[in-house]
This record gives C-alpha cells, sequence and structure tokens, in this order.
C-alpha cells in the first residue's frame, strides 16, 4: 500500500474527494493520508451501517437524495466521487431536484 501506484491522488484531489477521505478515515479510525481513493471501502473494514451512514453524510453534505446501496455500488472514493461529480453537474444550480 505504500508504493507510488497505490499513492492517494493529490494533483486531482477535489473538494468533494478531501471531504469523502476525511469522512472514510473518521468511520474506519485511519489518519486521512492512510486513506488511498483507489482502495475498495471495505478493504478499510467499512462495513453496511457506515456505509448508509456515509450515503446519509452524503445527503445532507451535497443536499441531494441518493440511493443507500451509493457506497457498494461505487466501491472506492475515486469512483464514488466520479459518480456524484457527474450527479451533481446534472442537478440544476437552484437545487431543484429535491
Amino acid at each position: 500500500m505504500n508504493s507510488p501506484e497505490s499513492a492517494p491522488s493529490t494533483a486531482s484531489d477535489t473538494d468533494l474527494r478531501s471531504w469523502l477521505r476525511t469522512r472514510v478515515a473518521h468511520y474506519v479510525q485511519l489518519d486521512v493520508a492512510d486513506i488511498d481513493t483507489t482502495v475498495t471501502l471495505t478493504t478499510y473494514g467499512l462495513d453496511s451501517v457506515y456505509a448508509l451512514t456515509l450515503c446519509g453524510d452524503l445527503e445532507d453534505h451535497l443536499g441531494l437524495v441518493l440511493e443507500p446501496t451509493v457506497a457498494w455500488d461505487h466501491p472506492t472514493i475515486d469512483a464514488l466521487t466520479r459518480h456524484l461529480e457527474e450527479t451533481l453537474a446534472q442537478v440544476s444550480p437552484a437545487g431543484e431536484n429535491r
């Protein structure tokens, strides 16, 4: 996990990716620097309870309604970030999706 290939990307780190890394680190009680955005969340021990909690936190943070399986459907922080950024891009600026 310490190889350059698995090191978290900082050059393309978005606010959302950083927020997700922080939340996951909190749930699994690791330092944010230890969370690789390309590793599956289950590798860190993120279970179904925390996956649902993450979904709720994301809904609150982004003002979206998400499928409760979003963390399983997009199992890495990078995949989840891409999905959420695509979803946000489809939402009107006024937040009319609510």
